[in-house]
């Protein structure tokens, strides 16, 4: 009854699927009722497998018609203002774009480099033993409360305008670019170390007394045995979160740094079209959706390292 009551529903959402699917479960009915239970069973799985492909399939037919129906509907309101084809073959426009969105990637490196080793320093300095270490774990606290509270355009803003403005010493005299990068590094350490502080806990404590028994002092524990596997731990959550950076890098553009964003606003204005967004989207995509694959290759990895496989 219940692989009936699937197929029914599968022939409504999506016949081209859902009939044979009908049909397949009329027929595991029919040979239930003549006493044919391997047969029977035979047709129910078709009658199944032919009902979910009324739902993949459907689903996906749907959803791409609709997507259609948007881009056309209104003599293609749509697809002119997102993807003029007069802008999205401009060979101008695209040079104009590389150039803005190479910004974004140097900023993405720098950037990253930097937080990978200021987030570490910030989660060992939060995990110091004893309470002469009290009052810088609890500046560490402070520091990754405040800019894991506070948004990154906020701090971009604080930081790319306000420093400047008020001439703080040291940082008071920096180009866009460097104060671009100082805030970033400022917001995603917070996080990041976050990351690094959660994967030296993850470590067992039997492993640090080990090491300890064996003469080596706290920072050589950390460093030999605690550090280095936290960190093979933590790999997949902290590219998750540098591809959260890479694109968080459009932000820069609200202080005037000319990166794909800004450039792809002097287009549009040009052109009264909104096409020059979505060139800068489709950079984006290039560079996000490859790292996020391999994320998911590194993920599976490690899963597959835990449970004894190759």
């Amino acid at each position: 009854m219940l692989t009936y009551r699937k197929a029914a529903t599968a022939s409504l959402l999506f016949p081209p699927a859902g009939i044979p699917a009908m049909y397949h479960s009329l027929e595991a009915g029919r040979l239930a009722r003549e006493g044919d239970v391997e047969g029977a069973r035979t047709a129910g799985g078709k009658a199944r497998d032919w009902s979910w492909y009324a739902v993949g399939v459907g689903l996906t037919v749907y959803v791409i018609a609709f997507l259609l129906f948007i881009l056309f509907n209104n003599h293609g309101a749509v697809r002119v203002v997102f993807f003029g084809w007069s802008i999205l073959t401009n060979g101008k426009a695209w040079h104009s774009m590389l150039k803005g969105f190479w910004i974004n990637i140097q900023v993405f490196f720098i950037t990253e480099i930097i937080v990978l080793v200021w987030a570490l320093v910030v989660a060992i300095v939060r995990l110091l033993p004893g309470k002469a270490c009290r009052p810088i774990r609890m500046l560490a606290t402070l520091y990754v409360d405040i800019f894991r509270g506070i948004p990154a355009i906020l701090v971009v803003y604080l930081v790319g305008l306000g420093f400047l403005q008020a001439k703080v010493p040291l940082v008071g005299d920096l180009s866009d670019n460097q104060y671009v990068i100082l805030a970033l590094s400022l917001t995603y350490g917070a996080y990041v170390s976050e990351v690094y502080r959660a994967g030296i806990e993850s470590v067992h404590w039997s492993q640090v007394a080990a090491a300890r028994s064996l003469g080596l002092s706290y920072t050589q524990s950390l460093r030999h045995v605690v550090v280095p596997q936290a960190v093979r731990r933590v790999i997949p959550p902290l590219l998750n979160d540098f591809i959260g950076l890479q694109k968080d890098t459009a932000i820069i553009s609200v202080i005037g740094v000319l990166d794909v964003v800004n450039r792809a606003r002097f287009i549009n204005n040009a052109k009264g079209t909104l096409a020059a967004y979505s060139m800068a989207a489709l950079l984006f995509l290039a560079v996000t959706i490859p790292f996020t694959r391999w994320l998911e290759w590194l993920q599976k990895r490690s899963q597959n390292r835990m449970q004894g496989g190759h």
